[in-house]
């Protein structure tokens, strides 16, 4: 889908026809829009930050203001066909619990999150001694809202520990799509959809 940011453009890619969303962390509600008009879909969000929740209202969505760290218990099981959290995750005092409400609430559940072992962040703690400022992280180490630094690897590690099964996994280097080969070293953002083993 056109006009999306590369993670919400795979995301909106994979998502079928007529199912039922919610988006957590939804934002301005771009992506609740596109599969909305483009492929008839049932969605509503959740978003913490209000003028967001106001743009995505004013886009005619089912957009609630709330947060994914206390707000994702009201919700009931198996209630959406997909649950998803799109640069998200590494915001929540609680991942772990985070998640397993994704996967309470959603059949399945689209995580991407950025890549914290890609290779420019390395290198600007290998060389310069300092967290990165970059394209993809542009916030610096005290007004950033990510309060977890989560690689590939370790989400990796995360699903399997918890017997969730990898339906589908994509990376990205910017905004082009790259191979799952050294995606933990190359890959500057990474999208998972899940379901429950």
């Amino acid at each position: 889908m056109t006009n999306l940011r590369p993670d919400l453009a795979i995301i909106a890619d994979n998502v079928r026809a007529g199912s039922r969303i919610l988006d957590i962390g939804c934002g301005d509600g771009a992506l609740m829009a596109a599969l909305r008009d483009q492929k008839g879909v049932d969605a509503r969000g959740l978003e913490i930050e209000s003028a967001n929740v106001s743009a995505a209202v004013a886009r005619g969505l089912a957009v609630v203001q709330g947060d994914a760290d206390s707000d994702l218990a009201d919700y009931p099981d198996g209630g959406f066909d997909y649950a998803i959290l799109s640069q998200t995750l590494q915001t929540t005092r609680r991942p772990d619990i985070v998640m397993d409400h994704l996967l309470r609430i959603g059949r399945q559940a689209f995580v991407s999150f950025p890549n914290f072992a890609q290779w420019k962040i390395r290198f600007a703690h290998m060389f310069g001694g300092r967290m990165p400022v970059t394209k993809q992280l542009p916030d610096r180490w005290y007004d950033t809202p990510n309060i977890h630094h989560v690689t590939i690897r370790d989400f990796k590690s995360f699903v399997a520990e918890r017997g969730l099964v990898i339906r589908g996994e994509w990376y990205l280097a910017g905004e082009k799509a790259r191979g799952a080969g050294l995606a933990n070293l190359l890959a500057e953002h990474a999208v998972f959809l899940l379901e429950r083993g």
